[in-house]
């Protein structure tokens, strides 16, 4: 029988029956004349060559109901930019690159800098921002959906689902998440299965039942990076600039929005991406970083609500976390069991070393420095700080777009004697 149990503080919106794409595609086509969407697609130009990204753009072709696609493109030279411009010139709706690590965007961000606008460190989040701020500038979208560039299992009914319960006006919604079961021969979500939930718990175990602490338990897949929002969001929430990401977002979408408008949906029955080195020996590198980021970023979160995170309390946290990690362990053991998957409870214990190291080194940063690496500035914080930041950002993206390196070239050359 499929699940449709209700739980926690959010509307979960299930997946029943055999899907229906052509339905959701309809009503959404009607939606979206007064709720246009905006598609934020961050991308390394590494994924331009791995093996999802071109079935994502297939099924991108057959979308009616998207207003504009903005691919925030990081990591990628001149050249390669101007091939990724190329490569995305077969999708059929309005399609602009935000080139992150072009002189015209980081031009940009210094002169943001200036101005003492906190622009996080360069990753995803940042490439995320930049690409809601053009959104925000061009004022053409009322919804900004997200989703990764390496999901290999997805189709169409994928980001319908995301988008519907934003864009349909009848429902109230002002922000979904995704959520989806990560398995194929084995169980995957690691990070989530064995560290951010056994983390949560522990919390409400040693402090209570924070509001902020049932919010984030609420979700089914904390860490998804899928999800849709109103651009009103867009304009006051502040986004961490780390792995910490998804945890950060959720956090201010709790500040800023009511519970009852926020939801999370049921996107896909398999889904699969790239999945993520463990690295237990490294913590700049894998999920050991994943786990100190997003520590530190829940431990900002909170202290910004007012808990106070002693260095006792922290400790007893530890060891908590390393009895509800190891209860877990054996819990998804049983899962794996009835369901005849591959199961390494070594691997997976080694997972909850790992990330109880991740936990100790962000308890030390936070002790250190409550405060770390400041957010990034919300959008309404920057146009504060710079009055013509949108007509500096759509000029700056916009000279991307019809820039051609090839014709600078060849009048070079005509100059030569």
């Amino acid at each position: 029988m499929a699940d449709f149990y209700q739980s926690g503080m959010i509307t979960t919106l299930h997946r029943l029956g055999a899907p229906n794409v052509e339905r959701l595609e309809q009503e959404l086509c009607e939606y979206a004349t007064s709720h246009p969407v905006a598609l934020v697609l961050p991308c390394l130009y590494s994924e331009l060559e791995g093996p999802a990204l071109q079935g994502i753009v297939d099924h991108l072709k057959q979308v009616p109901y998207l207003q504009e696609i903005i691919v925030a493109l990081g990591r990628a030279s001149a050249l390669e930019f101007r091939r990724a411009r190329e490569y995305f010139q077969q999708l059929p709706q309005d399609v602009r690159l935000v080139w992150v690590d072009g002189a015209r965007i980081q031009e940009l961000l210094a002169h943001f800098v200036k101005h003492d606008v906190d622009i996080g460190l360069p990753g995803k989040g940042q490439s995320c921002w930049l690409a809601f701020g053009y959104v925000l500038a061009r004022q053409r979208s009322k919804v900004i959906v997200l989703h990764d560039c390496d999901v290999v299992t997805y189709n169409r009914d994928f980001l319908a689902r995301l988008c519907y319960p934003v864009m349909n006006p009848n429902l109230g919604y002002e922000f979904s998440k995704g959520y989806y079961a990560r398995v194929t021969d084995r169980l995957y979500g690691r990070v989530t299965r064995l560290f951010v939930f056994p983390l949560i718990r522990s919390l409400l175990r040693l402090i209570g039942p924070h509001p902020r602490l049932l919010f984030l338990e609420s979700f089914r897949y904390p860490l998804a990076g899928e999800f849709a929002m109103v651009t009103d969001l867009a304009w006051i929430n502040r986004i961490p600039g780390d792995w910490g990401l998804e945890v950060g977002i959720l956090a201010e979408v709790h500040r800023n929005c009511a519970d009852r408008r926020v939801c999370q949906v049921d996107l896909a029955d398999r889904y699969e991406h790239k999945h993520q080195h463990l690295s237990q020996d490294n913590p700049e590198e894998g999920l050991f970083k994943m786990s100190v980021d997003i520590t530190k970023t829940l431990f900002r979160t909170l202290a910004s609500e007012g808990m106070i995170l002693s260095d006792a309390t922290l400790k007893t946290l530890r060891a908590t976390y390393l009895q509800i990690a190891h209860e877990m362990v054996i819990k998804y053991e049983n899962v794996a069991a009835i369901n005849g998957l591959q199961f390494d409870r070594h691997a997976e214990r080694t997972a909850v070393e790992a990330f109880l190291k991740g936990i100790q080194l962000a308890t030390e940063t936070f002790l250190r420095d409550p405060l770390g690496v400041p957010m990034i500035s919300s959008w309404n914080q920057v146009v504060a700080a710079v009055p013509d930041v949108f007509e500096r950002l759509i000029e700056a993206i916009e000279t991307d777009h019809h820039w051609n390196p090839t014709e600078k070239i060849r009048n070079r050359s005509l100059s030569t004697p």
